[in-house]
C-alpha cells in the first residue's frame, strides 16, 4: 500500500543539508548529511546480483569468507560494476554475467534484468541490480578470481529454507539477499493464492 500523506523527499529535515565526504577509499566513502553518517560507494561503482536456478530447478549459491562479518556467509553471486580500469562503462547485465562464471562456473545463455534494490538504506547508499540468469551452461568449476576462495553450492529450490537453516546452525552468515529465495516459505501458499501482487 502507497502512503499517500508521505512528505516529498525535500521536505525532509536533512534533505537541504551538504554532503561532508568523512573519508574515502578505493572502494567506499563515509559521509555526513545533517545528522545522518552512511557509506557510499566510491566513484560511481555499482553492484549486481545474480539469481541462478538450472534447468533441475537448483538454485547456484557461493560461499565466502567477509572480512566485517570474521566469517563465511551465504550468499547469491555477486559482484562490482565499474570496479576495474578495463571495465569502468561495463553494462550491468554484462558484468552479472562476468561475475557469474567467474564465482560458480555457470555461463548464462540470457540474463533477465529483475530491477534495482537497497539492501540496508538508513546505512548504505548503495543499490544494486538484481538479474535472474536463464539458460545456465557449466563451463567451469568457478571460485573466483585471485584469492576470492569461492565454494559452489547447488541446492534443490525445494530445500532452501532446510539448507540455509542448516548453514545457520553450523555458524555461516546470511546474505540478505537470500530472502528471495524464502518469500514463498515466509508469505505461506494460503497467503501468496489470496493476494495480488500487482
Amino acid at each position: 500500500m502507497t502512503n499517500t500523506n508521505a512528505a516529498p523527499l525535500s521536505d525532509h529535515y536533512d534533505a537541504d543539508k551538504p554532503v561532508e565526504v568523512m573519508w574515502e577509499g578505493r572502494f567506499i566513502t563515509a559521509k555526513r548529511q545533517g545528522r545522518w553518517e552512511y557509506v557510499s560507494r566510491s566513484r560511481g561503482i555499482r553492484a549486481a546480483v545474480i539469481l541462478a536456478v538450472d534447468s533441475e530447478g537448483h538454485v547456484i549459491l557461493v560461499e565466502q569468507f567477509r572480512v566485517p562479518l570474521g566469517r563465511r556467509c551465504i550468499e547469491l553471486p555477486a559482484g562490482l560494476v565499474g570496479d576495474h580500469e578495463d571495465h569502468l562503462d561495463e553494462e550491468s547485465a554484462l558484468a552479472a554475467a562476468r561475475e557469474l562464471e567467474e564465482e560458480t562456473g555457470y555461463r548464462a545463455g540470457r540474463m533477465e534484468m529483475i530491477g534495482d534494490f537497497h539492501s540496508s538504506p538508513g546505512m548504505v547508499s548503495e543499490s544494486f541490480t538484481l538479474f535472474r540468469a536463464h539458460d545456465l551452461v557449466k563451463v567451469g568449476e568457478g571460485g573466483g578470481v585471485d584469492s576470492e576462495d569461492i565454494v559452489v553450492h547447488r541446492v534443490p529450490v525445494s530445500d532452501i529454507a532446510q539448507a540455509l537453516g542448516r548453514w545457520r546452525a553450523e555458524g555461516y552468515a546470511m546474505d540478505v539477499k537470500l530472502l528471495a529465495l524464502l518469500g514463498p516459505v515466509l508469505l505461506g501458499p494460503a497467503l501468496l493464492e489470496t493476494t495480488p501482487l500487482g
